[in-house]
């Protein structure tokens, strides 16, 4: 019996019994729920695919999308005992990359328990290439090798990757405190010996803080924390394309207005006395690039819209770049759909990040360069 004996389809909910059943048979720990594959079934942002052979399913895929990003990820994929060695789990590789590629995705990321050897063989005879590893990343402790490959290419060029950086991920631990999560990620990056705490994240809001946002606590200004890391130590610089007040408009009282406005002119008044640089310019992708391959590090304010239709700020941290899109550590991972391994090294191309990284009416765009200690 070969591979080409069995059909594949999308699952539906009907098929959840069956996909239990393959859980339970294959895996000991790590199991998807019911409950979650009823949600992958019907979510638009996820694709399960079933092997079945006269109505008996007997193998499954799942790859999860990640909205405003190129990413598709090998979620998880398990073939039943009795059906291995036919070729099934390199057909539904193939047809998933397939359906990935029709979906727009550049690339395809999975996770393989290291001590797979029979799965990390097979993903390599299909040019996935290693690129990082995960210690106790599964239930039981063990170690995962992070693999990618490029699916889809826009020039007849070979890609190679150039993530430049190791770049530690953190979760913000509250919903106003993203800036400050993602300075401690590129000041870990910078100095292995910067201690990261919850302590630390609510200091560096209140030395960096606008009061006031679009709504709740206010978020971070570009000038504060870039003080905040040259009072550690380090070195940076701010670009702004405005010489305005940031974020005024993302409230509609007029008492908060002026509450922003003039924390806004302090970090200012600040920035001069602490002699920081404040660049009032554009943030290109040319000046991003530039700042990866000199070894900096760069913090970026986009809008969430395109990855939660919510339009809300957002500071993530550039990781490092390729020849179609830059890679994104996002702090902020969505719980109902997202794990930490989805908000690492995400992939956006540039002309999606060139959309993404401005926010509000008044287009502002704005970011932070940091670089090593003095």
């Amino acid at each position: 019996m070969t591979a080409d004996k069995f059909q594949y389809r999308p699952a539906n909910i009907n098929d959840i019994d069956a996909l239990i059943a393959i859980e339970d048979g294959c895996f000991s720990s790590d199991k998807l729920s019911r409950r979650s594959f009823k949600r992958f079934i019907i979510n638009q942002q996820s694709i399960v695919l079933v092997c079945f052979k006269q109505q008996e399913i007997v193998a499954y895929l799942l790859i999860v999308f990640h909205r405003g990003t190129r990413l598709a990820r090998l979620y998880s994929m398990a073939v039943l005992n009795e059906y291995r060695g036919l070729g099934l789990s390199k057909q539904l590789l193939t047809t998933g990359e397939s359906l990935a590629i029709e979906k727009g995705a550049l690339y395809l990321r999975l996770e393989v328990n290291s001590t797979n050897h029979v799965a990390i063989a097979l993903y390599k005879k299909l040019n996935f290439r290693e690129f990082a590893f995960i210690e106790n990343y599964y239930e039981d402790q063990s170690d995962a090798i992070r693999m990618q490959k490029r699916i889809r290419y826009f020039s007849p060029k070979t890609a190679v990757q150039q993530v430049h950086k190791h770049m530690p991920w953190f979760k913000q631990n509250t919903p106003f405190t993203c800036g400050p999560t993602a300075l401690m990620m590129a000041l870990s990056a910078l100095d292995k010996n910067y201690v990261v705490t919850l302590e630390e994240e609510l200091e560096l809001w209140r030395e960096a803080t606008t009061i006031f946002m679009t709504s709740g606590h206010g978020g971070c200004h570009p000038v504060g924390l870039a003080l905040a890391a040259q009072a550690r130590g380090f070195n940076a610089k701010v670009n702004i394309n405005s010489s305005d007040a940031l974020f005024v408009d993302g409230v509609r009282s007029e008492d908060k207005k002026q509450i922003i406005a003039t924390v806004h002119e302090h970090f200012i008044k600040q920035s001069k006395q602490k002699n920081l640089v404040v660049n009032y310019q554009e943030t290109s992708a040319e000046m991003l690039k530039v700042a990866c391959d000199q070894g900096q590090i760069s913090l970026v304010l986009i809008s969430t819209y395109r990855l939660d239709r919510k339009k809300a700020p957002h500071w993530v941290v550039i990781s490092g770049y390729d020849e179609q899109c830059f890679y994104l550590h996002d702090p902020d991972p969505d719980e109902s759909f997202q794990d930490h391994n989805d908000c690492q090294y995400m992939p956006i191309r540039f002309d999606d990040f060139e959309r993404m990284s401005v926010f509000g009416a008044s287009r502002m765009r704005t970011s932070i360069q940091l670089d090593k200690k003095r």
